[in-house]
Parts: structure tokens; sequence; C-alpha cells
């Protein structure tokens, strides 16, 4: 009876939960969701000023005009812009849309669209540096900046291997041309539509006219919904005959010479192979195909593994930091005079009650105004302010641990309160705190993932970055755990042997 009962229960769950999609009125349209980026702001997809909760750009006026097509109610899905790929293949959302560049690996893991838009890479440089850079060839040496995953990023790369120039990859497309107006990188390399609109919001910043290279906008689908991908080919073509999409990027004041020339070509070729012949006629310059599986890895390994070398060093560098600046709090906290306990605690707090992430861009780019700390540097003093915070409450608990009595005896045996501190009180609190030490050490060397967002390449930015070069995380997991697990494991044994020495 009791199975029964726990029976039926399930099953009026199961219709609560279903009730909705099966109380659909008959006129309800089925939706398009759609993934795309935010984040990356107008002209692609960006919040409405006068009303936040709406969406506005291109690709939203795009993914529109492709759902009214299929008779579908468009819906937008938030997704990263690194991981438009990966949340595609896993069918995540129907159709991508988010300045998405056709690209020899995408179209071998993913089902793409034809281009709905041609644009040109652009060399952005500083004015008073516009007759020095012209062009990549002249950047040998020099931090060029630019975005993951993009045609641009493979052409650095490629043109680090031949002139010499040092990528510098940024999570988003506003800070590159910011850092370029401070001086903090000589150039960015990004597309034309990036490189207008950064040239309007940073005074001094120059786009030159020579092309770096060209490509096309496309939309991204799973392997799977080839049917979908065809069914908006189609749609998309239609919308290039009768003028739609030419009005949608005249609104965005995007229209240029080189769209009509791509639409006649693709409007009047069908087929998989005579669109990609004809993307070739429009001088469409694409990234080779990169690697995939294990060849891949030997080839991304040496970036891995210089990228674990700045990780570690970054770890130790900013533990140091944390534990002096630690036991500097932590002393001040127990032994200092009621406005020092009152002023530490209340840093303490702060540090403690705000995200690490918050407090790293603060440092590199909120007080880029006031002192231009390099990255590296802001990512030492970021990860060694937060943990030093965290340092302190360990070494206070520690020193307060101490047995009272020992402290009295020390008074009494004419100690100096430094003598019962290093003496008495600082041993036996080392000992305490030793593991909680470790732990920190072991958390930091993690959370200095984080500072990939201020431009410094460590481990699991190298990770996300091959990761979305082949489209997949398997390996490039595996082998960044890996790394992480060799740099922490020895650390947990050599701390296990200094306590085990501690407690003898």
């Amino acid at each position: 009876m009791t199975h029964r009962r726990w029976l039926i229960a399930a099953i009026a769950v199961a219709l609560t939960v279903a009730a909705p999609a099966a109380g659909q009125s008959p006129g309800a349209r089925p939706e398009l969701v759609w993934g795309g980026d935010a984040e990356g702001g107008a002209p692609f997809v960006a919040a409405d000023p006068a009303d936040p909760s709406r969406l506005v750009g291109f690709d939203v006026e795009v993914a529109q005009l492709l759902a009214e097509g299929l008779g579908r109610a468009a819906r937008f899905q938030q997704v990263g812009f690194t991981s438009l790929d990966l949340a595609a293949a896993r069918g995540d959302f129907d159709i991508g849309l988010s300045g998405i560049e056709d690209l020899p690996a995408r179209r071998t893991r993913l089902a793409v669209t034809i281009p709905y838009y041609q644009f040109r890479e652009v060399l952005t440089v500083r004015e008073a540096d516009a007759a020095r850079y012209r062009s990549l060839a002249d950047l040998r040496g020099r931090r060029v900046a630019t975005l993951g995953a993009t045609l641009a990023y493979e052409l650095l790369a490629g043109a680090a291997a031949t002139h010499g120039a040092v990528p510098v990859t940024y999570e988003d497309d506003v800070h590159p041309y910011s850092d370029l107006a401070l001086g903090r990188v000589d150039a960015v390399l990004l597309d034309e539509v990036l490189a207008k609109r950064g040239v309007r919001r940073n005074a001094g910043l120059f786009n030159q006219a020579a092309d770096v290279g060209a490509g096309t906008y496309v939309g991204i689908l799973a392997m799977g919904n080839a049917a979908l991908r065809d069914r908006i080919d189609e749609l998309l073509r239609a919308a290039m005959r009768d003028g739609r999409l030419e009005a949608i990027f005249r609104r965005w004041e995007m229209w240029n010479d080189d769209q009509p020339r791509l639409y006649a070509r693709l409007t009047t070729e069908a087929g998989q192979g005579q669109v990609q012949e004809g993307s070739r006629a429009v001088e469409v310059v694409a990234a080779p195909e990169e690697p995939s599986g294990w060849a891949a890895a030997a080839r991304y390994l040496p970036a891995l593994l210089r990228a674990a070398g700045i990780t570690l060093v970054l770890s130790v560098l900013s533990m140091a930091l944390a534990v002096a600046l630690g036991t500097v709090i932590a002393s001040g906290r127990v032994y200092g005079p009621a406005p020092v306990r009152v002023a530490l605690t209340a840093w303490v707090e702060i540090v403690r009650g705000t995200p690490l992430l918050l407090q790293l861009f603060v440092l590199y780019f909120g007080l880029a105004t006031v002192v231009q700390l390099p990255a590296f540097l802001a990512a030492l003093i970021g990860l060694g302010l937060n943990y030093a915070a965290y340092e302190s409450e360990i070494y206070r608990g520690a020193l307060e641990a101490v047995p009272p009595g020992q402290l009295d005896a020390a008074r009494t045996l004419g100690l100096s309160t430094w003598q019962t501190l290093t003496l008495v009180r600082a041993p036996q609190a080392f000992r305490l705190a030793l593991a909680p030490m470790t732990n920190d050490f072991v958390a930091l060397l993690k959370d200095s993932s984080l500072v990939s967002v201020i431009t410094v390449v460590e481990l699991t930015k190298q990770t996300s970055i091959f990761a979305a070069n082949i489209g997949s995380w398997v390996i490039p997991g595996a082998m960044c755990a890996a790394l992480y697990l060799s740099m922490s494991l020895p650390l947990a044994r050599l701390a296990r042997r200094v306590e085990k020495r501690w407690q003898r």
C-alpha cells in the first residue's frame, strides 16, 4: 500500500511539471532559442539603454528575422563568447549568433550557416604610433591585444611565429582598446566593427587603413541540426534578396560595399561547396585548420607548461606576500591598541566580504588612471591582499589558542612581550596554523585562474584557449588537471612532513 501511494505521488508530481507544456494554448508558438553573449555589447547584442530588460543589436534582429521565418518566437540565452562553440555542440540552444566568425575548425564539429556579414580585420594603434606601426611586421617584440577563439587571434598567433609580435588575449572587446590608450599594449587586432567602436570610445587611437585579413559572421548549430541549418540558410538568402538584411545593417550603420558582393554570390549559388567557393572569391582569409586530439595536445603542451610556470611563480609569490601581511595583521589584532584592532578588523572583513574578481578589476582597470600596474604585478598584489585577510584569521586564531598559562609563565620568567611572542607563542601557533596554511596555498593555486581577466595567461586560460580551438575539453582538461596536481601534491606531501617534524 505504501509503495502504491509513493507511485501515485510520483505520477502526480510528473503531471504537475508537465502541465504547463500540455496546457499551452493552441496558438502558442514554439521557440527558437538562440545563444549569444550580451557582454559583447552593441552593435552585436546589448541591453537597451532605455529598457535594460530588452536586448538590441544586429544579431538580435537577425535572430528575430529567422524566428519569424520559422514561425517561432525568439528567446535569448546568455552564453560566454568563448563557450559558444561547446554550448552549441551540446545542444544548449538552437543557433548561436554573436559575431561568430567562420573558421574551418568550426565547420569540422558544428553545422555552420552561410555567412550573413563580411568584416575586415583592422590594426588599431595610438595616433602617435600610426606612422611607426603600420602592419604586424612592424610590431616585433610588441604586445598586441585581441580576443581568444577568433580569426584575429589565429592571424596574430601566426604573426607571432613569423614577425615576433606578442599576443595578449582578453576576455572582452572593451579593455583591449582602453589598455591601448593607457599604453599597456602597443596595438589591437580585431574586426572592423569592434575597431571603429574602440576608436570612438577612446581618444587618441587610430585604425590603420590596410586590411590584415577578412572573414565573415555565421550562425552555429549542433551537427545533428543540419536540417534546421539548411532551412535557416534559405531564410538568410531570402533576406539578402529582398533587402531585409541590408535594412538591419543600415540601421546599425554597418552596411558597406563588401556586403552586396557577398550577397550576390550567396544568392546565386547553392550547395555547401559553392558557398565556400563564393566566400573565397571575395578574398575571405580563413585561419588554417587546427589539429585535433593528441596531435593538438603535443602542439599546445609547451604553451601549457609555460602557463603552469606562470601559475606556480604567481602563486608562490602571492602566498609569500599573504603570509607576511597576514602575520602583521594578526599581530596587530592581538597586540595592537583598540583603534588599530578596529581598523585591521574592518579591512579584513571588507576583503573577505568582496569577490576576488572584483578586487582584481579594481586594481588593474579601476586604478589605471591613478597608477598603471603591470598585469602580473596587479595579479600578485590582488591575490596577496585577498589571501592575507584569510591568513590573518588563521594566525590570530592560532595565537589565541596558545594556553594562557604558558604566557603567564613566560612573563613570570621575565620575558618581554617580544620574547614571549617569538620564543613561546609563535612557534606553537605556527604548528597549529601549518595545516590550514597548506590548504590556503592549494586554494590560491586554483584561484590564480581568475587573473586571466586582467590578461595574465596562466594555466587555466591557456587550457581554455586550447579547448576552444579543438572544440573539446576532454584532453585539455585532463592535461590541465594533471599539471595542477603535479604542482599541489608535492606541496601537500612537504607540509605533512613538516607537520610530523614539528609534532615531535
